[in-house]
């Protein structure tokens, strides 16, 4: 079905990195992506075709190069426009493993933690390079309901505790047997233009503490003998375009930070979290990781200027700046329906098992033809997944060359909480991913068997000798 409407002009090369553009996050596609000779996409120097008939599919892609340019640019923007120390830290929720935790340490940059199994898998992939006694000063646990568990499994590994409420902290008293290092979330009230379900930083969140309590919090801390609070924290979102929420942030935090040090606090550190947004569309339209840093490090410099205070250590989480445009998922395509003056479906071997932010967020995505890069995309499909679900939608309305069975259909962009928000549902095993680097492609993650998904189950007996 042709639509005389659609610019036929339009071909996968076009979602390729611009030259023009040194922002990894200012890209839809890995910085790596190129098409070679065969008309084939090709990421770090690895044909995307011929790694799905290697490690099958549905597969997660992820360019090293493109993880390792995001990661000194924070970096070293950091090192150029802010006057004080500072640190990078990774936050993990994006996407967690043991290659990507030593992929992102292998860079200097710290981890935000927010489970005991994030927490576990950081730790193993440092102990793993050598390093655990160093980084595990790095890890920053966060999280809205720490359980005592995770919050010893913490305090054993001596990782910085971001409290987040006050049976929180009050738990922390009881189990302080020495000085445990925190930080305090705090709600700085600060709207920003996302999605309602990742916007944090709003009085009405479940995250932080109430800014109306903070002179009894910051007294309650500071007469906690075994309390050591750092610093303080905040997170206003996620998939953030503008940059004065964040200028914002950085005001009101360094007022609690001099109203925390007048009350006898020994902060140092400032936490400003991450959300800047990366591009999945044409019409997305991010600052750069220089030009969000420049612009939170002036916030925060004024700030202390304004208020006489000395410049804290800066601290900040980006996530899916760092990973999102790094990776892509590449599917089969396999069965079509085509409904007469309505739309034709297009059904990948994949869906919202492995890409739950289409249906969840109603996110939107670039989709290309790994084997059929420079065809004109003439037609209008909607990329179906193959769950029992009317919802399991990938894209609706894509652009793309005619289709047949076999094809390698590949999404952008999808590095950031695809993987890491996966599911099992309809009892589909998680894809593998590949890392790709300079024409090398390791395994990273194997795919699931139909053996893992049983693997916890258990069958009573009297099932069992049911007669």
């Amino acid at each position: 079905m042709v639509s005389a409407n659609l610019d036929l002009s339009l071909k996968g090369s076009d979602y390729l990195p611009s030259p023009s553009v040194s922002s990894p996050n200012q890209q839809i596609s890995p910085i790596t992506a190129q098409i070679n000779q065969q008309d084939h996409l090709e990421i770090g120097g690895c044909d995307v075709v011929e790694l799905v008939q290697r490690f099958g599919s549905p597969l997660y892609i992820l360019d090293e190069e493109t993880v390792r340019l995001a990661s000194s640019q924070y970096r070293e923007s950091l090192l150029r426009y802010y006057p004080g120390t500072s640190q990078v830290i990774y936050a993990s929720k994006a996407w967690c493993s043991l290659a990507i935790c030593s992929l992102v340490a292998s860079e200097g940059l710290g981890f935000d933690v927010v489970s005991g199994g994030e927490l576990y898998t950081t730790l193993e992939a440092l102990e793993r390079m050598g390093l655990s006694k160093q980084a595990a000063q790095l890890i920053y646990f966060h999280g809205n309901n720490k359980s005592p568990a995770e919050l010893l499994y913490a305090i054993e590994n001596k990782c910085t505790i971001i409290v987040d409420n006050w049976w929180e902290l009050e738990t922390l008293v009881k189990l302080a047997e020495q000085p445990i290092q925190i930080m305090l979330r705090l709600t700085p009230g600060i709207e920003c233009h996302t999605h309602e379900y990742i916007r944090t930083g709003s009085i009405d969140s479940k995250f932080g503490f109430d800014p109306n309590q903070l002179e009894t919090l910051f007294d309650y801390v500071q007469r906690q003998p075994n309390l050591k609070c750092v610093g303080l924290h905040a997170h206003i979102g996620s998939q953030i375009f503008e940059r004065q929420p964040h200028q914002d942030l950085a005001g009101v935090l360094v007022g609690w930070l001099a109203q925390a040090k007048e009350q006898g606090l020994e902060v140092e550190t400032l936490n400003l979290g991450g959300g800047l947004g990366i591009r999945y569309t044409e019409s997305d339209d991010p600052p750069s990781i220089v030009e969000w840093v420049k612009a939170l490090s002036a916030a925060v410099v004024t700030a202390c200027e304004q208020l006489g205070t000395s410049l804290p250590r800066l601290m900040v989480e980006p996530g899916r700046s760092l990973i999102g445009t790094a990776c892509v998922t590449a599917y089969t395509v396999g069965s079509s329906k085509e409904i007469p003056k309505v739309r034709t479906y297009i059904a990948v071997d994949g869906g919202m098992s492995d890409n739950p932010r289409p249906i969840t967020y109603q996110s939107l995505y670039r989709v290309v033809l790994a084997n059929q890069m420079s065809e004109e995309a003439q037609f209008k499909v909607t990329i179906a997944g193959k769950h029992c679900e009317s919802g399991d939608i990938l894209i609706k309305d894509a652009l793309l060359p005619k289709t047949k069975p076999g094809d390698i259909l590949v999404v952008l962009a999808t590095g950031a909480y695809n993987s890491s928000m996966s599911s099992n549902y309809n009892r589909l095993p998680r894809p593998a991913a590949v890392l790709v680097y300079q024409g090398e492609a390791n395994l990273i993650m194997q795919r699931e068997t139909y053996l893992d998904l049983v693997r916890q189950d258990i069958l009573p007996e009297r099932l069992i000798n049911f007669t």
